[in-house]
């Protein structure tokens, strides 16, 4: 049972600060016409908060290295509560983005530490599957993120979206702080020095660079796909409203129930041979959104959405088995690589749409799969496991 409690507990850390990191995705179209600007003024509010993760999810490791975990993950939980709240009375875009920035900041020691908990608390060889059930809540808290947010404002307007996504944050960090336990196999380093060494001998592995590489190519094609495809169907012939498009993240949900089986696909499969069969797949997705009709999108947006998750939740595993000391700064950089992609995803693919439109917007989607499938091939161990 305790271990029943631990898994939901740390499922509901990833649904915690996920449901805050993408709510105003499907937002996105009416707050620009809400505030006046364009397509890549309004993804000003996706890039503060990955630009914001990126700056201190090595750090924020680093500390939880010398101080531990839950107290990290909770305290991070009740906080990031005040910002979201805030949002409700904003008046400006750059309101906006400075709370979502200030998001930014309280998110990486909420799954950043959870991932490094699993590393320390669980066998190596029941990883993947925790993570995997990590990468599960986090995508429930994607979708619920998106689809609430949307579905509320349709009914009371955008702000009160951001009343119910604070709401759904306080409820998961309750569960969390009672679910939770102390950890016990977690060693303290030597100090905030020590663990800045540790994190240099991170970014010397050049196992561990591949691994940070392919996390950029993730949350880049992600914060890409999902960002513009809203803007693409928010536009004729397809006019869909924001509850249209929040629905739209029910394919989320489809990797939610695959991702928890990917312990045993690594095993069947390999590490290598699997990714590069899932980046395969996700390419035919990607090409899928191309197509006219609203059911391809759609399918094409589950095949990426699936996809992108298995290479989230087999990345990070593969972090926490790689890194043998330090486990939070080599989650933390993780994280950083991760989100740093994101940030580029949500500003370069700005320009791509302004100067392309979506067919472009695809295209650079596909190049950067390519790469991460080259470094894949090229840079990750061939072991089974």
């Amino acid at each position: 049972m305790a271990f029943d409690v631990r898994a939901l507990a740390i499922a509901t850390a990833g649904f915690s600060a996920f449901v805050n990191l993408y709510s105003p995705q499907s937002l996105l179209p009416e707050l620009a016409r809400e505030f006046g600007v364009g397509a890549g003024g309004i993804s000003a509010l996706m890039t503060a908060t990955t630009a914001a993760i990126a700056l201190t999810a090595p750090f924020t490791g680093a500390l939880a290295d010398v101080f531990g975990r839950k107290r990290l993950i909770t305290a991070a939980g009740f906080a990031v509560v005040v910002p979201t709240l805030m949002m409700m009375f904003a008046d400006s875009v750059p309101q906006l983005v400075a709370l979502r920035f200030l998001q930014g900041l309280l998110l990486p020691p909420i799954f950043t530490v959870a991932v490094a908990y699993v590393g320390d608390e669980w066998p190596p060889a029941e990883v993947p599957r925790v993570a995997g059930l990590f990468i599960s809540g986090s995508s429930v808290g994607g979708f619920c993120g998106r689809f609430v947010t949307g579905a509320v404002a349709d009914l009371f307007g955008w702000r009160a979206s951001f009343l119910a996504v604070a709401l759904l944050t306080l409820l998961g960090a309750l569960i969390v702080s009672l679910a939770l336990p102390r950890e016990r196999g977690f060693v303290r380093s030597g100090g905030l020095l020590a663990s800045a060494r540790q994190m240099l001998a991170h970014l010397r592995n050049p196992h561990l660079l591949a691994i940070y590489a392919v996390g950029f190519g993730v949350l880049f094609n992600f914060i890409a796909t999902f960002t513009y495809v809203s803007f693409h169907l928010a536009a004729a012939p397809y006019f869909f409203t924001p509850t249209m498009l929040g629905a739209l993240f029910a394919t989320y949900l489809s990797g939610s129930f695959i991702v928890p089986w990917v312990g045993r696909a690594i095993l069947l499969f390999g590490r290598r041979r699997f990714i590069l069969g899932v980046i395969a797949v996700w390419i035919c997705g990607a090409l899928m959104l191309l197509a006219p009709p609203v059911w391809v999108i759609i399918i094409g947006l589950t095949i990426c959405a699936t996809c992108g998750m298995l290479c989230q939740a087999v990345s990070t595993g593969y972090v926490i088995t790689t890194a043998k000391e330090g486990r939070s700064s080599a989650a933390g950089l993780y994280a950083s690589s991760f989100y740093i992609g994101g940030s580029a995803g949500a500003f370069l693919m700005g320009l791509v749409w302004h100067a392309a439109g979506w067919g472009g917007c695809v295209a650079a989607i596909i190049a950067i799969q390519a790469a991460m499938a080259v470094i894949v091939a090229l840079a990750w161990e061939r072991s089974r496991i």
